[in-house]
């Protein structure tokens, strides 16, 4: 069987996606970082693997008015670019992608979406980690998305570290699933028949404190299921 390369976007906790993905049978997990110039090893890739990080910048969603609102401190536009980059290559040759947390973000960003730059200033509850832990809440289900199908769930719980989220949808995607106040926690395809698979989470499925959840063990299998399907 043949190994399966995942193109891992670098962040300061790579770690815990890689040794996350990598722990299925017969993946490796290959980090993709602009610091690496490594651009070019995406061509090794059978699927990528978005990780969360800072914001994104807002010039990217042509916003430019939520800056003061962003960790402006954290932010890094050359990995902006290069994940912008990673995506627009993914998608003209069919590579599967999972985006988790920023990985969903900058990919909403990708499909022409914009972001809300900080929830609680647009009147939610705080998502973000707590005394350094993440938080958990309940999540609904779509049951008519593909989220559904993988986890077999309409409700569930999942964790939170984010003060930024989804705003306007990006185009060709659609919301699959909503916390209770109604920020958006995941975005899939609205008609991904013959088109590359998609899964965006905007929850850490990488460190939940229940690994054998449907909303992270599921997320890894449907991914690399997909991945396998193609390879």
């Amino acid at each position: 069987m043949t190994k399966l390369i995942i193109g891992v976007t670098d962040c300061s906790k790579y770690d815990n996606y890689a040794n996350w993905i990598s722990a299925s049978e017969n993946v490796e997990a290959l980090r993709l970082s602009y610091k690496e110039n490594n651009f070019e090893a995406i061509k090794e890739c059978h699927g990528i693997l978005l990780t969360g990080g800072e914001d994104v910048h807002p010039r990217f969603y042509q916003k430019p008015e939520y800056l003061p609102l962003c960790y402006a401190d954290d932010m890094d536009e050359r990995r902006d670019e290069f994940e912008l980059s990673i995506l627009e290559f993914s998608q003209k040759n069919r590579i599967p992608v999972l985006g988790i947390c920023r990985g969903l973000q900058i990919s909403n960003v990708f499909f022409g979406g914009t972001l809300i730059p900080d929830i609680p200033t647009f009147g939610k509850f705080n998502h973000s980690k707590r005394a350094g832990n993440d938080t958990y809440h309940s999540i609904s289900v779509d049951v008519n998305s593909i989220l559904y199908q993988q986890t077999n769930s309409a409700v569930g719980e999942i964790n939170s570290a984010h003060h930024q989220s989804t705003e306007r949808v990006g185009t060709g995607l659609v919301a699959n699933s909503f916390s209770p106040d109604g920020v958006i926690e995941g975005l899939e395809r609205v008609n991904p028949a013959d088109q590359p698979y998609l899964s965006l989470v905007q929850w850490h499925p990488e460190r939940m404190r229940d690994q054998a959840s449907a909303f992270t063990k599921n997320i890894k299998a449907s991914f690399i299921k997909a991945i396998q399907q193609i390879s």
